[in-house]
């Protein structure tokens, strides 16, 4: 049975007193034989405009049964609220890969938009491939656009992407990455976003709807268990960044489920995007 494990700043603190560490020792569902992997990404994201706009999940101090997760941000960035969450898979579970990469745009030279990633071993056939935002920082006066994407995935590794565009002023991102082979039973994954939805319109003219259904291409066996991270969002730096997507429990079933998209303002949405994966 895989096991997810979220972190919400809220069970450290008020939202209404905000700072840079947000530390949480969390106990696993079931302890591990060693202590296990965990990929990690951002869900959930309560950020005020007033100054510049960072995030960052962390994980440390991992053992069999607890791991110390946290969210820390920039000093200036006003961090009302985040969530992360962590795909947690055991040491032996050598089939399924995972690792991070970051983005530095501060440097000299600046770091390269995409990176290929080797994979510790190969697969017999092309894996699949999932990507999520784990960190980013951006200056609050331009509007905040990134995506992570896979591409030109092999037996031995992949492409990963990480992008920003327009005027958006990047400093830095990380992303996380989940391969795993892709005829694996027992695991379901898809990439969801709002141009998908029948009701997109162009990207200067935001959404007024953000939801929407996965049925799942194998039946479980029984409920699923759900990961979800973002990995791409485009919204405008005039209101606060606020920004969530969740899979409300009671939608999942042993078919499919559904997801949803929270923003503070319909208005300022442009674009948002999503990795859901559900395992049993």
């Amino acid at each position: 049975m895989s096991t997810v494990t979220k972190h919400n700043t809220l069970d450290v603190r008020p939202r209404d007193m905000p700072y840079a560490d947000n530390s949480h020792q969390i106990f696993f569902s079931r302890t591990f034989v060693d202590p296990p992997r965990l990929p990690l990404g951002l869900c959930e994201l309560d950020i005020d405009r007033k100054a510049n706009i960072s995030a960052n999940a962390m994980v440390e101090d991992i053992t069999k049964e607890s791991a110390k997760y946290d969210i820390t941000s920039e000093s200036q960035t006003i961090l009302y609220q985040a969530t992360s969450m962590s795909y947690n898979l055991a040491p032996g579970n050598l089939e399924i890969l995972s690792g991070h990469h970051m983005r530095n745009m501060t440097g000299t030279p600046k770091g390269p938009e995409s990176v290929r990633i080797d994979f510790d071993h190969p697969f017999v056939t092309p894996p699949k491939v999932l990507v999520f935002i784990r960190a980013f920082d951006f200056n609050k006066d331009r509007n905040w656009r990134l995506e992570t994407t896979a591409s030109c995935v092999d037996t031995e590794g992949f492409t990963l992407n990480i992008r920003t565009w327009g005027d958006s002023i990047l400093y830095a991102a990380q992303a996380t990455w989940v391969a795993y082979p892709e005829d694996r039973q027992h695991i379901f994954s898809a990439s969801v976003h709002t141009e998908d939805l029948e009701q997109a319109l162009a990207w200067d003219r935001p959404l007024d709807r953000f939801r929407g259904e996965i049925k799942f291409s194998t039946e479980f066996w029984e409920r699923p268990v759900v990961f979800v991270a973002l990995n791409k969002f485009d919204i405008d730096c005039r209101c606060n960044f606020t920004l969530k997507i969740d899979v409300p429990q009671n939608s999942v079933t042993t078919t499919g489920l559904k997801w949803r998209f929270t923003p503070e303002d319909n208005r300022r949405l442009y674009l948002a995007g999503a990795t859901i994966i559900a395992v049993d």
